[in-house]
C-alpha cells in the first residue's frame, strides 16, 4: 500500500486525475477527513472538500507508472 497527499485544484485536475486512476487494475482511494471514496468517481471526487489536500491511498506495492502519472498533482 502507498500513500500520498496529492492537490486538485481545477476541473480539468480532477478529469486528468480520474483518466490516469481509471488505467488501473487495483484500488485508489482519497480521503479527506472522514470520508474515504474510490478515486476511479468522478463524483465522489467532487464531493470532497478540495479546497484542502487530499490523502490517495494507492492498495497495491507495484504502482510506479500511476505514480508518473499523478506525479503533477502530489504536494510537496
Amino acid at each position: 500500500m502507498t500513500a500520498l497527499t496529492i492537490r486538485l485544484n481545477t476541473i480539468n485536475d480532477v478529469k486528468d486525475f480520474v483518466n490516469a486512476v481509471t488505467l488501473c487494475d487495483y484500488d485508489v482511494d482519497l480521503v479527506s477527513g472522514r470520508y474515504a471514496i474510490d478515486a476511479k468517481s468522478i463524483m465522489g471526487i467532487f464531493s470532497l472538500d478540495l479546497s484542502r489536500p487530499v490523502e490517495m491511498i494507492i492498495h497495491t506495492d507495484e504502482c510506479g507508472s500511476l505514480l508518473e502519472k499523478v506525479q503533477k498533482f502530489v504536494e510537496k
